[in-house]
């Protein structure tokens, strides 16, 4: 995902969000919906959300310094997780409490052509930032499903508006319903249980936007389709005759750094390594751009130190556990 991308679509839910939390709140105002409150401080902590993915991606693009040799691309994956954070708390505990209130205390829903106007007016600027967001995520997700698109995306951004867009949507349709069934009934319950529904839809998206956040912050590799291309572009046929091991790594989500242990031929000079193992790091720099932090160390091919470098783990390429009873194995006392 570009990062142009990101921002359009950040941009557009945050002045979406801004508008209609303010259109909900003045509706709230004036009719006492529980449901209208509900979804202003759910629009209103979705503003926030956008203004902390906007300062984590100003934050990610500082440069590398003594401490943070990696640099600090990972800053985009933090403040996502906030917002997780963010949408569980602020908005999906504070719908279910207020939700509960109104259940147990409901109350008949005034000036209903307040919350019903506005609900209209927000799903149209929901409608407008979710279009958005999907617009600029096709430029990226290519053939991959949005579940997929969803679980496997490294720019954390994109996910984000969507999963929160989309919520809002919904949460508006459950507002819009349950004020309606209020005004029809005449029976402030349904206006609360509208609110609760809300709450626990919000609860959802922030715990699965957690889960994914979380994942990235732990680090993940590179998608099988970069890992091939760097596989390809390592070995040469010649002096770098294949790979023992590889790992790669995101330290953000268009920064990627690759370790890998590379076979060479036992007469090669030290020249002769030198000069291969920087051509293969153009090589890999060119197949895939992003990689931006490359290691590369030359070794003369084991079958035991190859077969230990496939276990994430087990240390690379360290050689294998020794039969206890082998000779050298800690029972072979040389007696």
């Amino acid at each position: 995902m570009s990062a142009s991308g990101g921002t359009k679509a950040i941009v557009a839910a945050l002045v979406a969000n801004l508008s209609i939390a303010v259109a909900k709140f003045v509706a709230f105002l004036f009719s006492g919906s529980s449901s209208m409150l509900a979804e202003s401080v759910h629009s209103l902590a979705d503003s926030g959300n956008q203004g902390l993915l906007l300062l984590g991606g100003k934050k990610a693009k500082r440069e590398a310094t003594p401490q943070h040799p990696f640099g600090y691309g990972r800053e985009r994956y933090i403040y996502a997780f906030l917002v997780s954070i963010v949408l569980f708390s602020v908005g999906g505990m504070f719908a279910v409490y207020e939700g509960y209130e109104k259940i147990k205390h409901p109350h008949e829903i005034t000036a209903w052509y307040w919350p019903v106007g506005v609900l209209v007016f927000a799903i149209i600027a929901e409608i407008f930032s979710f279009r958005t967001a999907i617009k600029e995520s096709n430029q990226t997700r290519g053939d991959r499903s949005w579940t997929e698109f969803v679980r496997r995306s490294k720019a954390p951004e994109l996910p984000v508006v969507l999963l929160e867009d989309l919520g809002a949507l919904v949460g508006l349709i459950l507002a819009l319903g349950g004020v309606g069934l209020a005004l029809a009934t005449g029976n402030g319950v349904w206006d609360g249980i509208g609110t609760l529904c809300i709450g626990i839809l919000l609860i959802v998206i922030a715990i699965i936007l957690a889960a994914e956040t979380k994942s990235l912050l732990l680090g993940e590799s590179a998608g099988l389709e970069e890992v091939e291309k760097i596989k390809a572009a390592v070995v040469d046929g010649d002096t770098v005759t294949g790979i023992i091991h590889m790992r790669t790594l995101h330290l953000g989500p268009e920064e990627l750094l690759v370790a890998a242990k590379i076979a060479v031929q036992h007469d090669d000079t030290a020249v002769e390594i030198a000069n291969a193992i920087n051509a293969a790091e153009n090589r890999i720099r060119e197949a895939v751009p992003i990689a931006r932090v490359i290691y590369l160390e030359p070794d003369i091919f084991n079958a035991e130190a190859a077969a230990a470098g496939t276990n994430p783990g087990k240390t690379p390429g360290a050689p294998a556990p020794q039969d206890p009873g082998a000779p050298g194995g800690p029972k072979d006392l040389g007696h």
